[in-house]
């Protein structure tokens, strides 16, 4: 199922996407109709500036979310938490999907509204993520700090355009567990859900604040694309060290631009977002229990066991064996 819009201004995608499968709305919650699978989305709005959208279904077919740029502006904040533990296909300009979940450095997403995006959520998994939208005044107000950083004046800035990638770290995991949780029919829901959304942002804009200020390079769907096409490459053998002549030749980017770009989107530089993967993976590894800590770091390509040691201890604290008995 495909569902695509315009992101203009005043776009309501609840509505539309309700007689889009042609259901009605019951204040602001459409549930899903037995013939497309299960679940439900809902909308609160906290006030004009601020909403957000709850998403918990498990659809009979994939569903298809395409998100085009309307060319009339940009003022709106768009956050995506994807807490899906499969992995959703994330695309910026029609190129093939690339994917995310819970487990990656990158489940959370802020963007402009600027940028063209196309999502796909699997069939016969359970889709849970939410969306908040939020104006660039409300949130300055809201945040209501002086900090120089400038990953928070972009954001907070008028007529920005921009991508960043964030990680889900376990305390929003956590909260977006609760916010799940929330009797929606109970008194005082509304603004007992606003007090938790607000502490889900406070934790994405404190993450978001320890980044190196630098000077914001802005970005356009087309970068995007490049951006997620390079994280692709890093990610589908992490036995193998990134060659950045290489990665900016499939990118047709400049290594400078392409340099600077990830790190702004993704918050690290290109060798240290592979690197930190390449740990997560072994942890993965490790936790499941089926490899042992040899196997596993010769799979991710460490010839040296005691380097593969040194390196897991400097993102864990312990070292592999030892991390493995705990798991």
């Amino acid at each position: 199922m495909l569902f695509s819009f315009s992101a203009t201004p005043g776009f309501d995608f609840l509505t539309q996407f309700a007689r889009h499968i042609e259901v009605p709305l019951y204040d602001d919650l459409l549930i899903m109709p037995e013939k497309l699978g299960e679940g439900y989305i809902r909308r609160l709005s906290f006030n004009p500036e601020f909403k957000i959208t709850l998403h918990r279904y498990t659809l009979q077919e994939d569903l298809i979310i395409k998100r085009n740029t309307s060319g009339m502006g940009n003022e709106l904040i768009t956050i995506f938490f994807y807490s899906n533990e499969q992995a959703l296909g994330i695309a910026f300009n029609d190129d093939p999907l690339v994917l995310f979940s819970e487990r990656n450095e990158s489940a959370i997403q802020v963007t402009s509204n600027d940028l063209s995006s196309t999502i796909r959520f699997p069939a016969n998994h359970h889709v849970h993520y939410v969306v908040v939208a939020l104006s660039p005044n409300y949130l300055k107000a809201l945040l209501a700090t002086n900090d120089s950083n400038s990953v928070l004046r972009t954001i907070t800035g008028p007529g920005n355009s921009f991508l960043f990638f964030e990680s889900m770290n376990a305390a929003c995991k956590l909260l977006l567990k609760h916010i799940a949780a929330i009797d929606m029919d109970q008194n005082l829901s509304t603004f007992y859900m606003q007090i938790k959304v607000q502490e889900l942002l406070y934790l994405l804009f404190h993450q978001l604040a320890s980044r190196e200020s630098s000077v914001h390079q802005s970005i356009n769907s087309v970068d995007a694309e490049k951006l997620l096409h390079i994280r692709n490459e890093l990610l589908s053998d992490l036995s193998v060290p990134p060659v950045l002549s290489e990665l900016a030749q499939i990118a047709a980017m400049s290594e400078t631009k392409m340099k600077l770009l990830f790190k702004q989107t993704f918050g690290d530089t290109i060798y240290n977002y592979y690197q930190q993967a390449r740990m997560e993976e072994a942890a993965f590894q490790l936790k499941q229990g089926r490899r042992s800590v040899a196997e596993v770091g010769y799979e991710l390509g460490f010839s040296n066991l005691s380097h593969f040691s040194r390196v897991f201890v400097r993102h864990y604290g312990l070292n592999p064996k030892r991390y493995s008995r705990q798991a």
